[in-house]
Parts: C-alpha cells; structure tokens; sequence
C-alpha cells in the first residue's frame, strides 16, 4: 500500500496531540489532586463518586438534625432535674408541716416557702429551649404551655411531639407534653384515692391504701366510709359514670353495715384495702375514688391551702399525707419522663457514632475514587514525557525524508 507524505504527516499530528492530551490530564491530576477531572475520566468511578457524595451529604444533615434534637432534649432533661429538686424541698416542708408542735405561724411559713416554689414551677415548666421555643408546648413551640388563672393553671399547648430524623431509620421526638409532666399526675396511689372530709371533727387519719385484687375492682365506683358512732361505719357506694346514673351495683359481700371500727385495723371492699387510725367522731366520713388527674400545680396549691388553715390535728395530717402522696407521684412521673430524654440522649449519642463512622468509610472510599495517586501519576507523567519526546524525535526524522534532499 502507498503512503503518501500527507498521510504521514497527518497522522504523525494525530499520535502527537493525543500525547500531549494525556500528558495535560496528568499534569492537570498532580495540579488538582484530583483524579476524577470529568466524568469520562472513568465513568463508572464518576457515578459511584456521585452516589458516595450525596450518601455523605444525607450522613452531615442527619449530623445536624442530632445535634438539632440534642440540645432541646439536654435542657428539659436539666429543667426537669430542677423540678426534680423542688418537688424533694416542697415533700420535706410538707412532712415538716406535719408536726404536732409547729403554731399556726409555723405552717404560714412553710405555705410561703411552697408558693415560692410554686413560682418557681411555673418558670420551670414555661423554659425554653434557647431558641425561643417553649420546651412543653407540644406543637405549641412559640405559646406559653402554662398560665394562671382564677381557676388554677391551665395548659395551653397540645400533645404534639417534633421528630427529627436522626438517622435513615430512626425518628426521635425532641419534645414532651407538658400535660403529661406535669398535669396528667395520677392522685392516690394510681387506682384510688382516699380523702377525709373537710367536715370531720375526729382525729382519723385515713391511709393511701393499696390493690388487693385488681378484679375485684369496680371502675367508676365511688365509695363512701361513714361514722355512725366512733366504734362503726357504713359503707356506701354509688357509680356516676354509669348509665343510668344509679344501675345495679356488684354488691359487696358480706354487705358493710355496722362494721366494727378498730384504730388500725385494715379495711378492705371491692379488690381494695386501708386503714383508718385516730378516733373518728360520729357523722365523720371518708371518700374512696378513682384516681384522676391532678397537676403538680394543683398538689402545691392545696398544700398551701393547707397549712394555711386555721384547723388543725387530723384535718391537717389528712391534708398534707393526701399532698405528699400526690408529690411522691407527681415525683415518679417527672422522674419517668427524665429517664425517657436520658435514653434518647444516648441514643442520639451512639447514632452519633454510627454516623460518624460511616461518613469516615464514604470519605476513604471517596478519596479512593476521586483524589490523584501521586506515585503513579509521576510515574505516568514520566513516561509520557518521554513518549511525547520520543515522537516529537521520530516525526522529526521521518517528515526529513523527502526525494528533493538527495537531488
């Protein structure tokens, strides 16, 4: 086949250029540092570099949206920390309030020292999470959750819980209902409730009480212990709830009428049991219900009211056993609640490390893909240079050759 000299020429331009392309790219890789200059670099490693890319950029929003539910959940947790110690300082000055030989002036004192707890509650659960976002408004985030009222405080958020997604699976609420903590607070002992009567002039002292059998329990039943002499009682019991309002009742048996009354002596109807001690006068009465709802706000309010009266002896002790046993459970709610935030807490902690360590295996396999190999790209560049000088030399040479040099 004959080859003529534009041939040569032509191609020899071609081989030279496509040298001098390759020789860029790798001075372009040294200069960058970068492998991967465009996509038809290596498209295969381009399109695995894209989805490492945004995987890593999912793994750094997940990163901030942790340390976005941190921080709220870290100050409840303190905040609750706080009421933890007031509701522990408001139960010693209620016992304290309990004893025989404080006056009337006493007990004053210890009512202020609890409304200033009281305040100081009110500021706890209002806190915000430094953002001006009120920590226990639920969906609430920019309404005050709790305001005084004529009728006592009232909540004036809702139950809604913010989640943050903090991982590919995993949502965490960054909230707590303030109703929960601090007003849905269960009086009694959490079935029922025992409550001397206002009117009584004896000196019973009714106790808390406890569930002997759950089955035996009638829900709604309100039940009614009366003093028909200082050595007997009658129990009544109606149900309010029910429809009609008076239905046929599960009947106590053996019916309790005339029950002999011993200072101390346990008192058990309907799954239930307690005990009265003192000696109760006749017409005295004691109340056994469903336990409901009662805010923590409420428990120190009536404590005040409590020892800001001006009766005394088992009116009194009533009084405060009924507030201390709401503290002791406005106690565990807080405490429960305190346990939950902790448990997110570390578990945003070791999402955190999960995470953390994913994104360093996505940056290597990153840098794997994409950055220069210096050793090689020299090396590379080397050669090139070589070869580039070497065809530059060999088109030198041939494009020489020509008849008209010998004539």
């Amino acid at each position: 086949m004959r080859v003529s000299s534009n041939t040569i020429f032509d191609s020899n331009v071609a081989a030279l250029g496509q040298q001098q392309a390759r020789l860029l790219q790798t001075q372009q890789q040294i200069a960058t540092g970068r492998r991967l200059l465009t996509a038809a670099s290596d498209p295969v490693a381009a399109t695995r570099a894209l989805d490492i890319t945004q995987a890593d950029g999912i793994l750094t929003q997940q990163t901030l949206n942790r340390g976005a539910a941190r921080d709220p959940i870290s100050i409840a947790e303190s905040t609750l920390q706080s009421v933890t110690t007031l509701i522990q300082d408001a139960k010693t000055a209620a016992v304290y309030g309990g004893n025989g030989t404080l006056t009337a002036a006493d007990r004053a004192s210890l009512a202020t020292e609890i409304g200033g707890r009281l305040q100081e509650l009110m500021g706890l659960a209002n806190n915000t999470d430094g953002s001006g976002n009120y920590l226990f408004s639920g969906f609430q985030s920019k309404t005050p959750p709790f305001v005084d009222s004529p009728a006592g405080v009232i909540y004036n958020g809702d139950d809604g819980k913010r989640m943050i997604q903090v991982s590919a699976g995993r949502q965490i609420a960054a909230n707590d209902s303030g109703a929960d903590v601090f007003m849905r607070i269960k009086n009694g002992n959490g079935a029922f409730a025992t409550q001397a009567t206002a009117a009584n002039t004896g000196t019973g002292v009714i106790s808390v009480g406890s569930v002997t059998n759950p089955a035996a329990l009638v829900p709604g039943n309100n039940y009614s212990i009366n003093f028909t002499s200082p050595t007997t009682y009658d129990v009544t019991y109606s149900n309010p709830t029910a429809t009609p309002a008076v239905p046929p009742l599960t009947p106590m048996a053996p019916p309790l009428t005339a029950q002999p009354y011993v200072s101390g002596q346990a008192i058990a109807f309907g799954g239930m049991q307690f005990d009265i001690q003192g000696a109760p006068a006749t017409g005295d009465s004691f109340s056994v219900k469903p336990s409901s709802n009662v805010s923590l706000f409420k428990t120190l309010s009536d404590l005040i009211t409590t020892l800001n009266s001006p009766a005394s002896g088992a009116s009194i002790t009533n009084g405060l056993n009924t507030g201390i046993q709401n503290l002791d459970n406005a106690l565990s709610s807080v405490l429960n609640t305190r346990a939950t935030l902790g448990l997110r807490l570390n578990e945003i902690d070791a999402l955190q490390v999960t995470g953390d360590n994913m994104s360093l295996q996505l940056k290597q396999t990153l840098t794997t893909l994409q950055d220069t190999d210096y050793n090689k790209a020299i090396s590379d560049l080397n050669q090139q240079q070589i070869t580039l000088q070497a065809a530059q030399k060999s088109f030198t040479q041939v494009s020489n050759l020509s008849m008209f040099t010998y004539m």
